[in-house]
């Protein structure tokens, strides 16, 4: 019986591993691929066949042969342009079709092993849009412009406990990556219409942890804080959940079973945190060794992640949640022993938002705009100071970036040092600039 169950099991694993079921998926949303009609290997000019189990990352090296899906006959510029595309008789394929057609190729390349990625058609633009600004909630963009709001604006305390699962979550998802070191959906059948992520392993999911562990964690937090109906932040977080795991099938970088993979790995992580979150953000504050602690913890973490494997983004994406968490952590512990720490009392509870007026939404802009731009130049900065100080320190060329960022030795301390200062900047510095501005 048990048998009979694992391999079942098994069976059902694999039929939701098939790349086909992504492309089919594409292909229903109106994704459509320009690939031959037969993906050969370029020796032996036979057909490849549609292998979904392949255990082979993409590295910089394959960017323009096909294996990152980049069948394109020459780079052109990233984004979407109107379809030119003849068909049979000479005439538009758009027109022949009857619907509005887009040639599009995706929108951010990975500047750091060069893919830009295959041309491919748009045939539904709205589902392009929503899927794009849902891969985009896992984005590094999309946190350096949440956590500091709500920092800033809403809740000190939620966001700064949401740094913590954030970071852990991304950790504890790449280095399960680069263990398992499952490839990403085969191209073809599977049209990538995003490609910054494809150096990855794919297994499970990172962007459907975090697109689900930071609604569902935001929601434990602020249920009972926070004064709303529970259904309605319940289904605010399922939705945002679904947007993000679906967008990444979308997208052409996950199977099924990686996103579902990643969903409920999430919220084993979110079960494993529940009950030690507030005590974890108390020894932050009063820890008489939390600085110590905080750094030991966070570096270890990192030189774990970085020994898994060879270079991937997914190293760099860690080392830089791990940084922001390093930052965050040891501004609060400053915050609280300088007696700058604002979280209400215990005895206002539960919060309200507070009625919307001009004063209020100006003054929230203004910390929004001011702090946001205090962290992208704090960023830029320290970007601009870290790695020739890094290339210097270690004997390399300074002319080559992109080479110097895949070596550990580089890559690491680099997402440390330029991160962690701008989590500190988000937790402590900018806060005390709005005091001083008149802003707090």
């Amino acid at each position: 019986m048990a048998t009979d169950f694992v391999k079942t099991f098994v069976q059902m694993c694999n039929y939701l591993q098939e790349p086909r079921h992504v492309a089919r998926f594409q292909n229903f949303c109106g994704v459509r691929g320009t690939f031959p009609d037969k993906a050969t290997k370029p020796e032996s000019g036979q057909s490849e066949p549609d292998c979904p189990g392949l255990r082979k990352r993409v590295q910089s090296s394959d960017v323009g042969n096909g294996a990152a899906g980049d069948a394109a006959a020459a780079p052109q510029v990233n984004g979407m342009q109107g379809d030119i595309t003849a068909g049979p008789d000479g005439s538009s394929a758009a027109a022949a079709a009857n619907v509005d057609t887009t040639r599009a190729k995706p929108l951010r390349r990975n500047s750091l092993t060069g893919d830009v990625g295959q041309e491919f058609l748009i045939h539904n633009k709205f589902l392009f849009y929503l899927f794009t600004f849902g891969t985009e909630l896992g984005n590094e963009m999309f946190f350096i412009v949440f956590f500091p709001f709500l920092f800033w604006n809403i809740d000190a305390l939620v966001s700064r406990r949401l740094i913590v699962v954030w970071a852990w979550n991304l950790f504890v998802g790449q280095s399960t990556k680069d263990m398992v070191r499952w490839s990403r959906p085969a191209s073809p059948p599977v049209v990538k219409v995003e490609v910054f992520y494809n150096s990855e392993y794919s297994m499970p999911s990172t962007h459907a942890m975090t697109g689900t562990a930071i609604p569902f964690c935001l929601f434990m937090l602020t249920y009972g804080r926070w004064q709303y109906p529970f259904l309605f932040g319940f289904c605010v977080a399922l939705s945002w959940s679904v947007l993000v795991c679906v967008s990444r099938v979308y997208m052409g970088m996950h199977s099924i079973l990686e996103v579902i993979t990643g969903f409920l790995y999430s919220l084993l992580i979110l079960a494993f945190f529940q009950p030690i979150l507030d005590k974890i953000d108390t020894f932050y504050m009063m820890g008489h060794y939390a600085p110590l602690a905080i750094i030991f913890s966070h570096v270890s973490l990192g030189l774990v992640a970085f020994s898994l494997d060879s270079w991937s983004t997914s190293r760099g994406d860690t080392a830089q949640a791990l940084g922001t968490g390093v930052g965050a952590a040891l501004a609060t512990h400053v915050n609280y022993q300088l007696g700058l720490m604002l979280d209400p009392p215990l005895s206002s509870l539960p919060l309200t938002l507070p009625s919307l007026s001009t004063g209020l939404v100006v003054r929230s802009l203004l910390r929004f705009l001011i702090g946001v731009v205090v962290l992208l130049i704090t960023r830029m900065v320290m970007k601009a100071m870290t790695i020739p100080f890094l290339c210097r320190l270690f004997g390399l060329p300074t002319d080559d970036v992109r080479r110097a960022r895949q070596l550990m030795r580089v890559e690491l301390p680099y997402r440390y040092i330029v991160y962690s200062v701008v989590g500190f900047s988000c937790v402590c510095v900018v806060p005390l600039l709005f005091r001083i501005l008149n802003l707090a």
